[in-house]
């Protein structure tokens, strides 16, 4: 049964959408819970200028070794929360413009890219203030060696949320607004490629093989995680609150604050230390990527067969 055309609202408010939507929850969380320890060991390479850049077996070992096997999975719950969220606002707002955009035409890989970044930008306002919060909470407890960083002791997401609001003002919870902005070139370039690639390899078939579908999805990660890594790590260090204050005690404002903070990280560390984490990155956002768009393709190719629906094939 094929979708009528509709309106341009109806487009925006569709059924497909949704389904993508929820497809695309589901496949981030399950790809995500599977490779956490990786986004463990990526994050606390990021953070704490003290430990020492290492393979991502021996940071995770060094970490299980200090803190306990149950740290690598630390504020799980408030990750994937997050994850489910931002997957969900994303993958909406990407198919609702696709719907809206290119209705029935062929897309492009110059369409895909501004859908990318307009999702991305929507995602970011959205999701932000949750980022934030599971920042701090995943290295909460953590030992780490980074003589800027303040330890919290937050019970949870909402006191988390409270005391920020509370201690910090209501702007601290879209601290790291800026860089993840400047970071919708993530997504923006990874939906791009994987897009084009599935465009390209899904001619005159209905569906691709799983193992396809996998290894687009990880082409398409791996090539958006390297450039924009560094931008990666900043962001990472102002959601936890470090460096608001430059040499002279003022605040820095957005860009100053981006520019400032890599500025300390090149100082301290030289240039590779805006790389600092970036094997486990890979590892982590390659696989879970690519993961999180097979199970992402299964489930929404099985919820509109289960209703006989016949999606465009432009998704």
């Amino acid at each position: 049964m094929k979708r009528s055309p509709g309106p341009p609202a109806g487009r925006v408010l569709s059924y497909e959408s949704l389904v993508h939507a929820v497809a695309g929850a589901a496949g981030g969380a399950t790809a995500m819970t599977l490779f956490y320890p990786l986004d463990t060991a990526r994050l606390r390479l990021q953070v704490d200028e003290k430990m020492k850049s290492g393979s991502t077996r021996t940071v995770l070992a060094k970490i299980i070794k200090e803190e306990g096997l149950s740290a690598v999975y630390r504020s799980w719950f408030s990750v994937i929360s997050s994850l489910c969220c931002s997957n969900f606002v994303y993958f909406y707002t990407f198919n609702a413009l696709k719907d809206a955009w290119v209705k029935d035409q062929a897309s492009t890989n110059s369409k895909d890219l501004v859908m990318g970044f307009i999702s991305g930008v929507v995602n970011v306002m959205v999701t932000t203030p949750l980022w934030v919060v599971n920042t701090r909470l995943k290295l909460q407890g953590a030992v780490l060696r980074s003589d800027d960083i303040e330890q919290t002791n937050y019970m949870g997401i909402l006191d988390a949320v409270g005391r920020i609001v509370r201690e910090e003002g209501i702007l601290a919870l879209w601290s790291s607004t800026f860089p993840s902005l400047l970071l919708v070139f993530n997504p923006a370039i990874q939906f791009m490629f994987y897009e084009g690639l599935k465009r390209q390899l899904r001619r005159g078939r209905t569906e691709l093989p799983a193992l396809e579908v996998f290894v687009i999805g990880a082409i398409a990660k791996a090539i958006a995680t390297t450039v924009t890594y560094p931008l990666q790590t900043v962001q990472s260090l102002l959601r936890f609150g470090q460096q608001k204050r430059d040499s002279e005690g003022r605040i820095v404002g957005s860009l100053r604050r981006v520019v400032y903070v890599l500025r300390q990280r090149v100082r301290k560390q030289g240039l590779l230390g805006l790389y600092k984490g970036l094997e486990a990155k890979l590892l982590q956002t390659v696989l879970t990527s690519a993961l999180m768009f097979l199970v992402y393709e299964k489930i929404a190719g099985f919820i509109f067969r289960l209703m006989g629906v016949n999606p465009r094939v432009g998704h």
